[in-house]
């Protein structure tokens, strides 16, 4: 029972960073720019949201 709950918990960090991941990186540099992020900064932006869940 614990590997299947730790199982879920991987997959939904991983799906939590990916989809984070995606919608800043459809965002432009000027937009990005608005909300005090560098496009270098996204995957450890993402990655810190996905975490935290």
């Amino acid at each position: 029972m614990y590997l299947f709950s730790k199982l879920v918990h991987v997959f939904r960090v991983w799906r939590k960073y990916n989809d984070s991941l995606r919608e800043l990186s459809r965002l432009g540099d000027r937009e990005l720019a608005d909300i005090g992020i560098m496009r270098a900064d996204i995957q450890q932006i993402a990655w810190d949201a996905a975490k935290a869940e």
